[in-house]
Parts: structure tokens; C-alpha cells; sequence
């Protein structure tokens, strides 16, 4: 499968990845990539950035380093109506947002709570990506949150890093065969996501591929085949937002 782009990187900026926005920036260029993005933690994430790093983007050439460039965030949803922890004067200034649960932000919970968080969450219309929604310690009905994201135009993520043999999300990879099922019955689209840390595994999708494959996933419904599809999304989620 052609992949050419990875839009969930972290930088040095979200407190605990280890690489420079250069770093990752030129790692992309190295591996071939067309299109990187960079979506450190929101504020509610310890140790990461406050509300003005995000502010500030406009500083940033979107052509830096010689490759396509978007700054975004990854939001923490920060309770189950799903709400987040930038506000939208905030939002409508970067390029897009990736919206997850995480332990130090929001305490798992039902199977109910966590899926109506992360609708809950689909509803802000910077919200372009749903971050490791398969992840076993935020349990949900998967087929409620294919159907939702497939409504909104929504992407849901499927995240390499959860797949590792020593990542903290551990049985991930079982609950991505009941998300990829749930999203081919309501041709719900996807986008693989590194979530590297540190500039080594920027564009590394090695065990996302697997799991596509193995699932006998439709190729047209992953995004990163093609940087337009990506944009495609962006253009529609941002066309909702008020004016």
C-alpha cells in the first residue's frame, strides 16, 4: 500500500518525546513522506505545552525543511460529553486536531461513558482524527463509533505505536480486528498515525500495515495513500466550524 504521509508526531514540546520539530521534520523528508504532520499534547497533558504554543503556528512556513508541513494538536478529552482542552479560538487557528483518551486526563470509563465521549468529542469540527480509539483500557462499541465517524467525516486512527509488543496500550491489536470490521460495514475511513515520540519511528505504520492487512481492510478507505484524501477531510470538518 502507497504511504506517503503521517500526521500524528510529537515533538520535544509535548514534554515527553525526545526529538526537535527539525528532527522529525527531516526524518520525514529522509523516509520518502509527502506530507508530516505535528500534533504535540494539549495543555491538559502534564509536563507538555501551554495554550500559547498553539497560538503561534503562523510562524511556522508550511513548506519547512522542503516537505508539505500541517501543525495541529492531539486534544485530550477531558469528560465523557466529550469535550476538550483547547478552546476554539485556539482550534480555527491550527490546521487540524486529533482528539484522544488518555490516562492522566480522564478516567476510563463504561462502555457507554468512553463511547459517548469520543461522539461527543466528533462533534467539534476541528476535531479531524479520533487517536487510538481501539485502545482495551477505554472500552466501546465499536460499531457505534464507526457509524458516528462515518457520519461526521471523521477519521479513526489506527495507531502503530499501540501495536508494539512493549507500548502501554497493550491488546490493542485485538480490538482493531472489531474496529476494522465495524468500519468496512459503514465505509468508514481511517488513517494510519505513527504517534512517534522521537524522530526514529516518524513515518512508521510497519505494524498498521499488518493489521490492515490482515483484516482485509478496503485500500480507498485509508487516507494515507493520498495527502489530498487527508485534506479533503480537513477542508469538510473545518467547513462546519461557526465563522
Amino acid at each position: 500500500m502507497k504511504d506517503i504521509l503521517d500526521v500524528h508526531t510529537h515533538t520535544t514540546a509535548s514534554g515527553h518525546a525526545y526529538s526537535t520539530f527539525k528532527e522529525v521534520i527531516t526524518a520525514a523528508k529522509s523516509k520518502g513522506l509527502e506530507l508530516i504532520g505535528i500534533a504535540d499534547h494539549a495543555p491538559q497533558m502534564p509536563g507538555t505545552a501551554s495554550d500559547f504554543y498553539f497560538l503561534n503556528f503562523r510562524a511556522i512556513p508550511r513548506d519547512a525543511y522542503g516537505i508539505d508541513l500541517v501543525m495541529g494538536a492531539e486534544l485530550n478529552i477531558i469528560d465523557y460529553s466529550g469535550s476538550t482542552d483547547l478552546p476554539a479560538q485556539i482550534l480555527k487557528r491550527i490546521d487540524y486536531a486529533v482528539a484522544s483518551l488518555h490516562n492522566p486526563c480522564i478516567d476510563p470509563g463504561s462502555v457507554e461513558e468512553n463511547t459517548q465521549a469520543i461522539i461527543g468529542a466528533m462533534r467539534n469540527p476541528h476535531i479531524v482524527i479520533i487517536g487510538h480509539p481501539d485502545n482495551p483500557k477505554y472500552p466501546v462499541d465499536f460499531e457505534k463509533i464507526a457509524q458516528a465517524a462515518a457520519e461526521n467525516k471523521v477519521l479513526l486512527e489506527v495507531n502503530n505505536s499501540s501495536y508494539k509488543n512493549i507500548g502501554y496500550r497493550a491488546g490493542s491489536r485485538d480490538n482493531a480486528k472489531l474496529m476494522l470490521a465495524a468500519c468496512k460495514k459503514f465505509s468508514t475511513s481511517v488513517i494510519m498515525g505513527s504517534d512517534a515520540h522521537i524522530d526514529l519511528d516518524v513515518g512508521n505504520h510497519s505494524l498498521s500495515q499488518e493489521v490492515i492487512a490482515e483484516n482485509d481492510f478496503p485500500e480507498e478507505l485509508v487516507v494515507n495513500t493520498d495527502k489530498q484524501k487527508f485534506f479533503n477531510f480537513v477542508k469538510y470538518r473545518k467547513s462546519l466550524a461557526p465563522k
